[in-house]
């Protein structure tokens, strides 16, 4: 029974981040729904209202309370910079296929290197970053035989990555007192809020008409709304069940899975979708994850 809840939670981790990527791609250029902030804010609400659900209600982990005005403060730039990563992602797939976009956000690792060193000093064995060659040669020869490259869709995608490895490691240095550090749940349901604070005004502000023709769409056709919810709870579900798969197995299992899900949301996005690819494509996309996997190997004999 042990080995089949963790089954099942590895599942529902897949399901759940390759269900939000499909979903995200199909409402922005394929149902023709133009507009990756409002989307990204409706993530953040779900984020927020299940957050508080999941913390307050179902007792998931034990509520943290906020201790100063200065923590405060460090989890708003945080959430800022989380949820400048989401719209940064959601605008890529705009323009970018799954597939593509999968293989430049790949390159977490390296931003997450260059930043550890330039804000910390932080250095690591030689070894490490020398496995970070292959992560950055793979998305090089990725882009270069991509048929549907998009040069906006590619920069909003790697300043996406660049945000989501700045957060890891600004998370690491802002709340590394005992007394600030907080549960990654207890973080997503106080960040989340943030976000909306800044999305909100900013949707309306940047796509003018979107409540209108989010109302509209609704009425025409009924299924948009049901998609629109179900894929803004994926997005909390994704964190969830990534909090859950760490905890019933490890931090190192979930990188391995993770590598895995990678090249799995590729396939899965190419058989759906049917966009064009490349053997050059996918020969420096599996480049970058066999980068990848050495640098985690590299990072884990470091230590």
């Amino acid at each position: 029974m042990s080995r089949l809840f963790t089954i099942g939670l590895i599942t529902a981790w897949y399901s759940s981040n390759i269900g939000v990527l499909l979903l995200n791609k199909y409402l922005l250029s394929n149902y023709g729904f133009k507009y990756p902030i409002f989307l990204t804010l409706c993530h953040m609400l779900a984020c927020s209202m299940l957050s508080y659900v999941a913390i307050s209600g179902l007792k998931i982990v034990p509520l943290q309370t906020l201790r100063s005005r200065l923590q405060f403060l460090k989890i708003s730039a945080l959430g800022i910079i989380f949820c400048s990563s989401v719209v940064g992602g959601n605008v890529s797939l705009k323009y970018l296929p799954v597939s593509f976009n999968q293989a430049v956000g790949a390159t977490t690792p390296f931003f997450t290197a260059v930043f550890a060193y330039l804000m910390t000093m932080r250095r690591e064995a030689w070894v490490t970053y020398v496995t970070l060659i292959p992560v950055v040669a793979g998305v090089i020869i990725a882009s270069g035989g991509e048929p549907s490259f998009h040069l906006f869709g590619f920069i909003m995608c790697i300043g996406a990555t660049a945000a989501r490895a700045l957060k890891s490691v600004l998370q690491g240095i802002l709340l590394s007192s005992e007394g600030e550090r907080l549960h990654s749940m207890n973080l997503l349901m106080y960040m989340a809020p943030v976000a909306v604070a800044a999305l909100l005004p900013t949707a309306l502000f940047m796509e003018r008409d979107v409540v209108r023709i989010t109302i509209s769409l609704g009425r025409n056709d009924p299924k948009f709304i049901v998609y629109l919810v179900f894929n803004s709870a994926l997005a909390y579900f994704v964190n969830l069940t990534n909090f859950l798969v760490t905890k019933h197995t490890s931090a190192l299992t979930l990188q391995v899975l993770g590598n895995a899900k990678g090249a799995v949301a590729v396939v899965v996005s190419i058989l759906i979708f049917r966009n064009p690819v490349s053997v050059i494509g996918m020969f420096g996309y599996s480049i970058t994850v066999f980068g990848v996997i050495l640098y985690n190997e590299a990072k884990k004999r470091s230590k």
